[in-house]
C-alpha cells in the first residue's frame, strides 16, 4: 500500500495548489460502489519441454463482487485532476475458480485431462486511478452542450484471491473418481499498472429531455500495461510457487448518466468495461523437487472486467 499512497499524496498536493477563484463544482468528492459481473482475471502457460503444448495449465479467477471507496476531483482553468481509491467490500465471488490442465501424460496434448472448480474468496484487494483531462472546447468547435477532453492517467489494481474447498475431476477418464480439494487451495496475488491515454466526453441531455441537469458522460482509452502475478499452491507438498512478469495493453470504455438531487448532490450510474492482455515470462519454483525454471512458451495473462458503478457526488 505504501507505493499506492505516494501518487495520492501527490494528488492532494496538486489539488491544494491555488488556481482561479473556486466556483461551486470545482471541487467534488464521490462515494463510489462498483458491482463487478462476468469478470475474471486469468493466466496460462505452456510446456517448456517437448512436446511444448500450450496451454499446459490455465487458471481462471472470478472477480464478481462489490468494490467501494472514494473519488475526488479538482477543476482548474484548463485542467481537471481526479483520483479514485477502492477496496473490495465482498468477501466471496459468486462464481467458481477454474483450474484446467492438458498434461499430455496419458492422452493427446490437446485433450484436457485434469479440471477442478473451487469457491473463491477475496482477500484485501485494491483499485486506484489518477488522471488529468484538458479542456479544448475553446480550440476545437464542438456542438452545443458537448464537451470532449483528452485524458491521460494511470490505473492500478492489486488483486488478492484465495481458492477453497474444490473438486477435481478427470474429463478424459470419465470412470475415474473425483478428488475433493479440502481447505485453502491457491493464494493468488496480481498487480496491474495501466498507463492510459484517451478521450472523455460530457453531454447535456437536458436539452432533449425534461430532466434538469441530466448529463451523459463517457470515456474511451487505451493503455500500456505491466503486470506481476504470484501464485502459491497451498495443497502441494513443500513450497510450490509460480510467478509471471508480463507486458501488454488494455482497452477501457465507460458510459453513464447523472442528474442533480439538489444544489450540492448528484447521483449517477455508469457501465464500465476493461480488457487487459499481456504476455511475458513464467517462473516456477518447487522446494520438494528443488526446481527453479523460467520460460515464456505459451505465457499469457489476461482479464475481462465489467461493472455497474453507482456514485453519489458532493459538489463544493
Amino acid at each position: 500500500m505504501t507505493s499506492l499512497l505516494r501518487p495520492f499524496a501527490l494528488l492532494i498536493f496538486v489539488l491544494c495548489v491555488p488556481g482561479h477563484a473556486a466556483e461551486l463544482g470545482d471541487w467534488t468528492v464521490d462515494v463510489v460502489a462498483k458491482r463487478y459481473f462476468s469478470s475474471h482475471t486469468s493466466y496460462e502457460f505452456g510446456n517448456p519441454d517437448p512436446p511444448h503444448q500450450a496451454p499446459l495449465s490455465r487458471l481462471e479467477f472470478p472477480m464478481n463482487g462489490w468494490f467501494g471507496g472514494l473519488a475526488a476531483s479538482r477543476k482548474f482553468d484548463r485542467f481537471t485532476i481526479s483520483g479514485e481509491l477502492l477496496r473490495n467490500m465482498s468477501q466471496r465471488s459468486d462464481e467458481q475458480f477454474k483450474d484446467s490442465d492438458w498434461t499430455g501424460e496419458t492422452h493427446p496434448v490437446n485433450v484436457k485431462d485434469v479440471y477442478s472448480e473451487s469457491s473463491m474468496r477475496f482477500e484485501p484487494s485494491y483499485m486506484a486511478r489518477l488522471d488529468a483531462d484538458m479542456r479544448v472546447s475553446d480550440w476545437i468547435p464542438l456542438p452545443k452542450g458537448l464537451d470532449v477532453r483528452p485524458v491521460v492517467g494511470v490505473r492500478w489494481q492489486d488483486l488478492n484471491l484465495l481458492s477453497r474447498d474444490g473438486l477435481q475431476v478427470y474429463p478424459a477418464d470419465p470412470g475415474r473418481a473425483a478428488d475433493p480439494l479440502r481447505g485453502d487451495g491457491i493464494r493468488f496475488s496480481q498487480k496491474y499498472w495501466q498507463y492510459f491515454l484517451g478521450a472523455r466526453l460530457d453531454y447535456d441531455l437536458s436539452r432533449h429531455f425534461n430532466v434538469p441537469g441530466l448529463r451523459l458522460s463517457g470515456q474511451v482509452d487505451g493503455a500500456i500495461v505491466f503486470g506481476k502475478n504470484r501464485d502459491h499452491h497451498l495443497l502441494r507438498r513443500g513450497i510450490r510457487m509460480t510467478y509471471e512478469d508480463t507486458r501488454g495493453n488494455a482497452w477501457h470504455a465507460q458510459v453513464g448518466l447523472s442528474a442533480p438531487l439538489n444544489k450540492h448532490l448528484t447521483a449517477g450510474v455508469t457501465f464500465e468495461y476493461l480488457r487487459i492482455e499481456t504476455t511475458g515470462d513464467h517462473l516456477w519454483t518447487d522446494s520438494v523437487e528443488q526446481a527453479e525454471q523460467v520460460w515464456s512458451n505459451g505465457v499469457k495473462v489476461w482479464s475481462e472486467q465489467m461493472n455497474l458503478m453507482f456514485t453519489l457526488r458532493y459538489l463544493f
